[in-house]
């Protein structure tokens, strides 16, 4: 089999729609929007939720309760295969040393350790939280991790 031989299954494509092509095609004309009204115009259309100017469900609808979102902790995530491979023997892994090789951006309210991968080199870490995966193995590897 080469390349020239691959076709796709037979039903798999279909031709396109020409529309505005003649009476005789089918779609013709009106190019199967029928007559005026606003979703036969270009751009024409309600958006989505609007039920013709009755009030919208999701207005009609009580609102009760209390979400928590906006005040959450926004946690950023490293684990312990991209320590390994960013920092050296021996160094001192903070906040300020993460955001310098970009392992963390923008703006945070704790990071966490994770224990995906392997490490091999004994580093000073000092961060909000670790998983007990990621503890073992920085400890395992020779490494301090103060929380």
């Amino acid at each position: 089999m080469n390349l020239h031989d691959l076709k796709p299954n037979p039903g798999a494509k279909h031709r396109k729609k020409r529309l505005g092509c003649g009476e005789s095609s089918g779609l013709g004309k009106t190019s199967g929007k029928g007559h005026k009204g606003q979703k036969a115009r270009s751009g024409g259309g309600v958006r989505p939720g609007f039920e013709g100017g009755q009030m919208p469900l999701a207005r009609r609808l009580p609102k009760r309760g209390f979400s928590n979102y906006q005040f959450r902790d926004t946690i950023a995530t490293v684990n312990v295969c991209q320590l390994d491979y960013y920092f050296e023997d021996g160094a001192e892994v903070n906040e300020a040393s993460l955001r310098e090789v970009g392992l963390v951006k923008g703006q945070i309210d704790q990071i966490k350790i994770l224990g995906q991968g392997d490490l091999t080199k004994a580093l000073k870490v000092s961060v909000n939280q670790a998983s007990t995966s990621a503890k073992e193995k920085i400890e395992k590897a020779g490494g301090s991790i103060e929380l």
